[in-house]
């Protein structure tokens, strides 16, 4: 992983495009005011699989392979890495939404902001967003904040790139959306940024774990490809007291209780690796 911390469509075909995708991508977007964090709450996560006949998914049955978990090194193997996984990334028009969980970042053109490659395989960018604390664990160790960078392939196969960050200085790419997020202060809607370079998000080291997950968010759908980067960055307190304070559920955080592994294997893809089990 390369990390720091033309055809023409008939009009019909291009609004078929623009539907399907917006039809995946409601799955990070329509139902944010339909279920809260709060342990408490009705709509809490443990009932998030009653909500909806179509999130029976978020229930985390023993066969399900929900997310996060907690990356605990008892269950990681680590793979010498043949090659890095790919990202080319550009400069793309861009809007900030206030989804009354979460600020997210929406990529809004076509083509969007690139690509990153799996296996041979591209996954178009298509947003990013913030959870604090972190949602993934690392060997039971929640994080300060967590970013997730999620991506489609033209069939509607999904990965998300994690990134995990500790209090300390401020993120650059953050401190570059203050003013827009301040503008969303509390409010259920969205504001244009302009052109975005996914390239300026900071991600730090080239080693990273790879698991099958899903969704942390209704209808928690499975099959999602997870990268999560091993080093961490840095986030300011008043960075991630801004996340918060812009939305308006009055919870304290918004990260997923950590699911079982239910049997997962978690790889640990490492420069250096030689093909063993790390401890």
């Amino acid at each position: 992983m390369k990390i720091k911390c033309s055809i023409t469509l008939f009009p019909s075909l291009l609004l078929l495009f623009f539907y399907v995708t917006s039809l995946v991508i409601a799955q990070e977007l329509e139902h944010e005011e339909e279920f809260e964090y709060k342990d408490h709450s009705p709509k809490a996560p443990k009932l998030w699989g009653e909500l909806k006949k179509e999130w029976e998914a978020c229930k985390a049955l023993g066969n399900h392979t929900q997310s996060p978990i907690d990356i605990s090194y008892e269950y990681v193997e680590v793979i010498p890495k043949s090659e890095d996984v790919i990202t080319e990334y550009k400069s793309a028009e861009a809007e900030i939404r206030n989804r009354g969980h979460d600020i997210a970042v929406y990529w809004t053109v076509d083509p969007g902001p690139g690509f990153i490659k799996i296996d041979g395989i591209d996954y178009g960018l298509k947003l990013c967003h913030w959870h604090s604390p972190s949602e993934h664990a690392i060997n039971g160790q929640r994080y300060d904040m967590e970013l997730h960078m999620v991506h489609m392939t033209k069939d509607h196969k999904i990965a998300v790139v994690a990134q995990l960050y500790k209090i300390g200085k401020p993120d650059s790419f953050l401190s570059k959306l203050s003013k827009e997020m301040q503008v969303l202060q509390d409010k259920h809607g969205n504001t244009t940024v302009g052109k975005l370079d996914p390239k300026e998000i900071d991600l730090a080291g080239k080693n990273y774990y790879r698991y099958m997950g899903s969704l942390t968010t209704p209808p928690c759908t499975e099959g999602v490809t997870w990268i999560v980067n091993r080093g961490y960055c840095t986030v300011s307190q008043d960075q991630v007291k801004l996340l918060r304070h812009a939305v308006h559920d009055f919870a304290d955080e918004n990260a997923r209780p950590l699911q079982a592994l239910n049997g997962r294997k978690i790889q640990l893809y490492h420069q250096e690796a030689k093909g063993r089990n790390i401890s």
